[in-house]
């Protein structure tokens, strides 16, 4: 059998659409077919049944997939683990994550890597609310994915990777709770929960502004070290948490309500490391969390990816 013909079939047997499966391998429509037909010649029986409405595995087509699939995904992990050494990646890449969101991404493109790259091990840590830069500077981390932005003269970063809406998150008895929706200038009727910690500036501004656009002071809250925290606080009617939209499905609890924004900025996320510091590592890594972010936020309809 030749390899077309396996990968073909197998990808077939996934999608049971000559259209979608022609997207996948980048080929027209008739040849699959033909790769289809040779194959089936070659063993000599149907292994599929076409109609005008669908396509179906015979028996024989099912058998011959359970039996090819584990050998096919053996030759491509041994293909990469022998492409990887030839790249010469062998290394242990520190990775940061800033929020749930951020943390299912990198842990998504570590799984990716163990099987392209399986010389480059990928340890996973969440960055702290308080100090997000320290353990970057540190050398603790060799490359964080976070909020954007970034504006610190000793980082580097890449161009975002996803962007996401915002929402607040108030407590259930607040009267905001009642609305579908809050502007901005709301913000100016509630508390806000800010971070503690020395901060950068812009880093606060972004997360907790001092004025809606209007101009109108924003009162602060009390300080949080951390999500948890931040949620108790926000149930107990403490104050009000500006937020991203991930948080209602990462952190769904009794007590708070969240509330998506009709004129709020999106946030973006990216990846960021040390400048002067980009090895292979790093860009192979970034390649798989491009790749993940994708994957991850397919069908969230609140997080976008660039165009």
């Amino acid at each position: 059998m030749e390899r077309d013909e396996i990968e073909c079939f197998l990808l077939l047997a996934d999608e049971l659409h000559f259209g979608r499966t022609a997207d996948r391998m980048r080929l027209s429509r008739a040849r699959v077919s033909q790769l289809v037909q040779r194959l089936e010649r070659r063993v000599g029986a149907p292994l599929f049944v076409r109609t005008s409405r669908r396509v179906a595995l015979t028996s024989l087509g099912a058998q011959l997939r359970a039996d090819l699939e584990p050998h096919h995904r053996a030759m491509e992990a041994a293909l990469a683990r022998a492409v990887a050494t030839a790249r010469g990646i062998d290394t242990v890449l520190h990775v940061g994550f800033s929020n749930p969101l951020t943390g299912e991404i990198a842990l998504k493109a570590a799984e990716a890597l163990r099987v392209s790259h399986p010389g480059l091990a990928v340890e996973i840590c969440e960055v702290p609310l308080t100090d997000p830069f320290g353990q970057l500077r540190s050398g603790a981390f060799d490359i964080q994915l976070q909020e954007y932005p970034v504006r610190e003269g000793d980082l580097s970063g890449g161009p975002a990777l996803l962007a996401e809406e915002r929402v607040l998150a108030v407590s259930s008895a607040h009267p905001l709770a009642a609305r579908d929706s809050v502007s901005m200038e709301d913000l100016a009727r509630v508390p806000l929960l800010t971070i503690e910690g020395e901060l950068p500036d812009y880093w606060l501004e972004q997360h907790v502004p001092t004025h809606t656009p209007g101009g109108r002071p924003i009162e602060r809250g009390p300080a949080v070290t951390q999500m948890q925290e931040a949620l108790m606080l926000v149930a107990g009617g403490r104050g009000a948490l500006l937020t991203a939209a991930h948080t209602r499905t990462y952190y769904t609890r009794p007590g708070i309500v969240y509330l998506p924004f009709v004129d709020a900025e999106p946030v973006g996320y990216g990846l960021v490391w040390r400048a002067g510091s980009a090895t292979r590592a790093l860009h192979v890594f970034a390649g798989a969390t491009r790749r993940a972010a994708g994957e991850v936020t397919q069908g969230a309809p609140r997080t976008t990816l660039p165009t």
